[in-house]
């Protein structure tokens, strides 16, 4: 497959995303071919570590491939979208749980469906030019690929605050929320992924991790507390609406460009997943929402005004963050029963 390179070097089972013009966004049958190779892997006794890296500078991964998920569901068509986050978040849960260090390198953006792969692992790698976020609630969608979890694990309540606003984090704010483990100057990025294929010792990682660029989000902390710690999405944007700084400014702008049932099921996924976080249950949760996301939310829509049309004027169903009832994130965050995510085939 073009899309994606998978081989076995020296001590090293490789993955490398392979789709630079579309900044390697993950299309559903690199999902099958990633879950497919770490099956193998985890079974052959040659193969010490997993590395995961990515063509070109711009991206490890920018996302999902959304494309014909939006062209069958605006059909009415909505199995193809259901499968593929399936069969994504069972390959995501297998690359949290993998019993062998998996090390990975997350140059320009990693987003979205790029989290998923990326940044479960045990080894993951920043440089200067990384940039992290979960932007799904501008589309539509929620924080999902087990980016939830992640987001749950989050200091205070910096989960909340990236979550809805999509914000991007660099290499210090990546380490900070939990997204990212070392910071290594991306041009020792491939005498690293040398010695890593050589070796097979993921501690080599360790040894090349220096201290990255002053963040920005440290410094955000008490104020993100601050407003970001109601029990809603109301709650929040009313505790905005009364600060005056210029950081309040932008996340309500940031708020602005949601949607509103998706910013609101993200604080109540959040709010769930806290006390006891857990990549399974996260996935589980997530897929509720994903499941039933073309049909009763905004992601047909948001895939229009962001992708197809780029108008950037979505017509999202509620009028604003402050008017989702609390029976509408219910009904997305409802279990699914036999339509549950399942994760049966883990450890076979």
């Amino acid at each position: 497959m073009d899309d994606i390179a998978i081989r076995k070097e020296g001590r090293a089972g490789r993955i490398t995303l392979n789709r630079s013009k579309a900044l390697n966004a993950i299309t559903y049958e690199m999902c099958v071919a990633i879950d497919a190779a770490l099956k193998v892997w985890r079974e052959d006794d040659e193969v010490a570590l997993i590395l995961i890296d990515a063509a070109g500078d711009r991206a490890f991964s920018a996302g999902g491939d959304i494309a014909e998920m939006y062209a069958t569901g605006t059909r009415g068509d909505y199995s193809y979208g259901r499968t593929f986050w399936f069969d994504e978040y069972r390959m995501n849960a297998r690359i949290a749980d993998y019993p062998k260090p998996v090390v990975s390198f997350l140059q320009g953006f990693t987003m979205g469906g790029g989290v998923g792969v990326g940044c479960h692992g045990s080894h993951r790698i920043v440089g200067e030019s990384s940039q992290i976020a979960m932007p799904e609630c501008g589309i539509g969608l929620v924080p999902d690929v087990g980016g939830s979890f992640l987001l749950a694990l989050a200091p205070g309540r910096l989960g909340e605050y990236l979550g809805t606003t999509g914000a991007r984090m660099g290499p210090a704010d990546a380490i900070l929320v939990g997204f990212a483990d070392h910071f290594i100057a991306e041009a020792e990025w491939d005498a690293l992924k040398v010695r890593l294929v050589e070796t097979g010792d993921a501690a080599v990682v360790l040894a090349a991790a220096t201290e990255p660029p002053d963040g920005r989000l440290a410094t955000l902390r008490a104020e993100i507390d601050a407003h970001f710690a109601g029990e809603t999405l109301g709650d929040i944007v009313r505790a905005l609406k009364h600060a005056e700084s210029p950081f309040a400014t932008e996340a309500l702008k940031a708020l602005g460009r949601a949607a509103p049932l998706s910013a609101a099921c993200t604080v109540e996924m959040l709010h769930r997943l806290r006390p006891a976080p857990t990549m399974r249950r996260a996935l589980e949760m997530e897929y509720r929402f994903t499941y039933r996301a073309m049909e009763h939310a905004d992601f047909i829509e948001g895939i229009r005004a962001a992708i197809i049309d780029k108008d950037r004027n979505p017509k999202w169903r509620h009028a604003g963050p402050e008017a989702v009832p609390a029976v509408d994130v219910s009904k997305m965050l409802m279990p699914l029963g036999p339509d549950a995510l399942t994760f049966e085939e883990e450890g076979k």
